[in-house]
């Protein structure tokens, strides 16, 4: 590598409110400052990984994956006292086994480990040493904590527990000078223990920041995350403004008398090579109760469905059905069919509501032949290849309505059918956004509440809007930036802040099922109740090959299933939904005079304004309203055209002949 100097240990926006170092900003600086690689060692987690190593290697830097975990002193079973030892111990990985061996050890962290924070111990670090280099970490490590402590041979003696763990030639000693007193008091010890023990001394700097005029901003954020004030007195704080990604000549100047220990930042890095897997798909088997071969099965089931479905099989569905199953066998998808279907049977089978299907998947004879969805894509000359294209790479994407009251009932059938290990929910990250930061930071600042209420609600109630976007189309917003310079400050800091990783939570209908216990592919994260998650996000799931689906619970389900009920109470006939009919010209007049409220997708103001304007008469008309309201076609006017077409006011008009066919509904 032609650089002389290798940042190994960074925060990334995935530390969460600690670490201020935005994935994409962090990239561009390695690049502008002419490093060719950068680690990100997040505390405890590994949430960035897929991302941070797509955006590296997009920009031809080489991604060091790491983490900087939390080590009990004692055990990961240990409860008694949060103020037993707990030591910080960069981890970075060297290959792919690394890669796996770091993944196994953050999920054990917060799946055994955790109490405060995720821990792991030396007992579960030997069992997963293997293809990863470990440093000794900030002045919470071990070496520096015994140092600091004036315990020179325990300091020893731990450098040559974890040289016996790691291997010899895997452990090295972190030299840090953020100006704290405490690095300069250390540095003699480090350098003599590196000297009699082997281990190589390794120049870091704890980056939780880009630029040092983010210090203060970062200050800002760690008062957010421990619910302080930055007048507290008491307060977490850095101590220092240098915890930011400095030069190679900055940290030259810096570690002049420490030989070697930039030079061993490079040679971490070219020892570091994590080559990332994203073409293979890892579908879990399904087991085939007849024993057939899984092609046959499929095939019989869709038969059979046909039977039901149409009471005999007319040719172009038996023609529509051997095209889709040949493009769903060529794409290596017979599993993932065959689980879907599996489980959405046995949620009616247990009289859990199934929604008919949405999406692209309502494009697929296979998947209305199956039962995965109640709408035939003939009759609505709906297209297969919106859902699968045989020229487009890339697993199916199925949503599935269940009622909201007994979705979990279908995860936990999953569950048990796969193995709890192989299943789990997705996770999911929120952002701090403009109105929000701007509060936060207001609190922080110790500003009156009413003060920073007022500067928030000049921010427009925009989805995504940005804080420079609100500025320069707010002319309010200008006006009481200009008028103090405490407003001025509040913006400054909350745009510094703006879009960092805030909380990790939940996502409302994602599922991965895995062919293998799933920390051979993705680290777990444990939340604050107890849910066990992924600790990538949809994106990251489906980048590595797993089978992600979406079990979306909607209340409105069980609305209808309770409606269902109340009917049959009164009336001692049971109700199929699935068999109204789709002309009822009452439901059609209740539509046109806009009263739907309750209905779904139908009932918010402006859709119930269209619905009065277009006066629906037919079903199509109710799909075009849908794929009508949405901001392209609504400020493009093309809502309007349609309008005025469907009304005779103006003239139908096809860009060709031909296209009339197809375009005329």
């Amino acid at each position: 590598m032609s650089s002389s100097f290798i940042h190994l240990h960074v925060h990334t926006q995935y530390s969460l409110l600690d670490g201020a170092c935005r994935l994409k900003d962090l990239v561009f600086r390695a690049k502008e400052l002419g490093m060719p690689a950068v680690a990100m060692t997040d505390h405890g987690n590994l949430f960035a990984a897929i991302e941070f190593y797509e955006l590296a290697v997009a920009h031809g830097i080489k991604p060091i994956i790491g983490c900087e975990c939390y080590l009990s002193s004692t055990t990961r079973f240990d409860r008694t006292s949060q103020e037993k030892e707990t030591f910080h111990l960069v981890l970075l990985a060297r290959d792919l086994e690394g890669y796996k061996n770091l993944m196994k050890l953050v999920s054990a962290a917060y799946l055994e480990g955790f109490y405060y924070k995720p821990r792991i111990d030396k007992e579960l670090l030997a069992a997963h040493a293997g293809g990863l280099i470990g440093l000794s970490a900030c002045l919470k490590g071990e070496v520096a904590r015994r140092l600091m402590q004036n315990r020179f041979e325990d300091a020893r003696r731990a450098i040559e527990e974890y040289q016996e763990i790691l291997g010899k030639e895997n452990f090295f000693l972190e030299i840090m000078d953020h100006g704290i007193p405490e690095e300069k008091m250390i540095h003699d010890g480090l350098v003599a223990l590196s000297r009699e023990t082997g281990a190589g001394l390794v120049a870091t700097n704890d980056v939780h920041y880009l630029s040092q005029k983010d210090a203060e901003a970062h200050e800002a954020l760690l008062c957010i995350q421990t619910q302080t004030t930055l007048s507290d007195p008491k307060r977490m704080r850095m101590s220092a403004d240098q915890f930011y990604f400095k030069t190679a000549e900055e940290m030259r100047v810096l570690f002049a008398f420490a030989p070697g220990a930039l030079e061993n930042t490079v040679a971490i890095a070219e020892r570091c090579n994590v080559k990332m897997d994203f073409g293979t798909y890892h579908v879990p088997h399904f087991p085939i109760p007849t024993g057939e071969a899984k092609e046959a099965y499929l095939k019989r089931l869709c038969l059979e469905g046909a039977q039901r479905r149409y009471g005999s099989l007319p040719g172009k569905v038996l023609e529509r059905l051997d095209y889709e199953l040949g493009v769903i066998e060529r794409l290596g998808f017979i599993g993932y069919f065959l689980i879907v279907s599996d489980f959405v049977t046995y949620a009616r089978e247990k009289g859990i509501p199934v929604g008919p299907g949405r999406g692209s998947a309502a494009g697929s004879i296979v998947s209305y032949l199956l039962g995965i969805t109640d709408l035939d894509p003939i009759e609505y000359q709906l297209l297969f290849e919106r859902f699968l294209n045989p020229q487009r790479a890339g697993m199916p994407d199925i949503d599935i309505d269940f009622c909201f009251e007994r979705r979990g009932e279908v995860i936990e059938y999953v569950a048990q059918k796969y193995g709890r290990e192989n299943v789990a929910q997705i996770i999911t990250f929120g952002t701090m956004q403009a109105k929000a930061v701007v509060r936060d930071v207001g609190r922080v600042m110790g500003l009156p509440y009413a003060d920073v209420d007022r500067i928030a609600k000049l921010i427009p109630n925009e989805l995504h809007i940005t804080l420079e976007n609100a500025i320069q189309t707010e002319p309010q917003l200008r006006a009481a930036i200009a008028e103090t310079e405490t407003t001025a400050r509040l913006i400054e800091i909350a745009k510094s802040l703006e879009g960092l990783t805030r909380h990790a939570s939940i996502h409302a209908a994602g599922v991965v099922i895995s062919d293998k216990p799933l920390t051979e592919y993705v680290p777990l994260y444990k939340s604050s109740d107890d849910q066990i998650t992924t600790a990538f996000t949809m994106k990251g799931i489906e980048k590595i090959g797993l089978l992600k689906m979406d079990f979306l619970g909607l209340k409105t389900l069980t609305l209808i299933d309770d409606a269902l009920k109340i009917i049959e109470e009164r009336t001692g006939e049971p109700v199929d939904i699935r068999t109204i009919p789709f002309d009822d010209a009452k439901t059609y007049a209740l539509l046109s005079r806009g009263d739907s409220a309750g209905v779904f997708q139908l009932e918010s103001g402006g859709m119930r304004d269209l619905l009065k304007r277009l006066k629906p008469s037919h079903i199509e008309d109710l799909i075009s309203i849908l794929a009508l309201y949405r901001p392209g076609p609504m400020q493009s006017g093309m809502m309007d055209d349609f309008i005025k077409r469907k009304r005779g006011e103006a003239p139908l008009a096809y860009p060709h002949p031909k296209l009339e066919k197809v375009l005329k509904n």
